[in-house]
Order: structure tokens, then sequence, then C-alpha cells
């Protein structure tokens, strides 16, 4: 798979995207902003909700290169804004700045990508190199956006939750315990299959 995905990083022609590639980036695109309309990319646990939203993005990374991947990662991120706008809830003046919304989205495909390409440069196991790109991706998600929070609105976060802001930090650091490592879980059992199943498929089309 690892051959495909170089090829696809170096691009055809001039244009920025190929046909075959604006096409992934709409359709992950759209699956991203059905999951978050409706919900359904919401799962619910014990404690707290975890997310997949980011999954498509991971997806399009490992499929089809880090320039879809991103495209589908600013994508969300500006639904993120969309959202936040539009459903506002205690944190979403946070997810009004870019830095927040947007560019841990652009970063989950950059990591992803690159990610799975070392991985299997050393090791020639594809689903478990697709599994650990999965969860990395899910975890770069968590830590950018939470991480952002943290640097960026740290004080407004306590004034939010009552609590001295250097107990931020901890809470913060809680939160990506339990909702990240769930999440990284849950995308890594989607995105396995998914991008398996793609990639036998999309090699069948062009043999």
């Amino acid at each position: 798979m690892n051959k495909e995905l170089d090829a696809s990083a170096v691009g055809q022609g001039r244009t920025l995207f190929t046909t075959r590639e604006l096409t992934i980036v709409g359709m992950l695109a759209g699956i991203t902003v059905l999951l978050g309309v409706t919900g359904y990319g919401f799962i619910p646990l014990p404690m707290m909700k975890a997310t997949i939203l980011h999954v498509p993005v991971i997806i399009g990374a490992l499929l089809a290169g880090p320039r879809v991947g991103a495209a589908v990662g600013f994508l969300f991120g500006c639904f993120s804004i969309f959202q936040a706008i539009t459903s506002p809830v205690v944190l979403s003046f946070a997810f009004l700045n870019p830095l927040i919304s947007i560019l841990p989205r652009v970063l989950i495909a950059v990591g992803a990508y690159y990610l799975y390409i070392g991985l299997r440069k050393v090791i020639r196991k594809d689903t478990f190199c697709l599994a650990v790109a999965a969860f990395a991706g899910s975890a770069i998600n968590t830590i950018g956006v939470m991480g952002g929070i943290y640097i960026l609105y740290a004080r407004h976060f306590a004034e939010i939750r009552h609590i001295p802001v250097h107990h931020v930090a901890d809470l913060i650091l809680g939160i990506c315990a339990m909702n990240g490592i769930p999440e990284a879980i849950v995308s890594a059992l989607i995105t396995v299959p998914i991008v398996t199943v793609l990639h036998h498929t999309l090699q069948k089309k062009h043999s």
C-alpha cells in the first residue's frame, strides 16, 4: 500500500488535486458533516462521549496521501467553527480560533500518513501499521485541541469550570486520558478494515 500512498503524495500533473482526490475529499468531508449533524459521530461511553469525526481525516490520509487528508481535516475544522457558531456549548468560544479548530485537524492527516510510511519501512505488517497510524492520528487531534485550549485559554477555562488556574493542566490531562484513549482505540478499529477494503477495491479497479 505504501507505494500507492507515495505516488499520491507526489501528485499528478500540475493541478492541486486530481479528480480522484477531489472525489475522495468531497465524500469524506460529507461523511464528517453527516456524522456531526446527525450525532452519529459521537459514541456514548460511561462517563463521556467519544467522537469519531476525525476518522474520515485519517482514512483520507492513509488511503490517498497527506494532501487529501489535510483537505478533509481543513473542512472538518471549518465545520467545527460552524458548529461553534450555530450550536454553542461551554467551550465553543475556543473553537472559533482556527488554531484550535483547524490546525490540529490538518495535522491529523500529516502525522498519521508519515507515521504509517515510516512504520512500513521497518514493519511489514500492514494492519499493525494502519492501526498505529490511526491511533496516533486520533491522539494528535485530542492533544492538539486540548493542548491549544490550555495554552491559549487556560484562565478562561478555569473560570468556566470554577477551578484554580493551576488545576487546569491536571483537568485537561484527565480529559485527554479519559476521552482521548477510547477515541484513539475506536479510530483504529474503524480505520483499519475500511482502509484495507477500499485499498483492495481500488487495486482491482486499476488492475
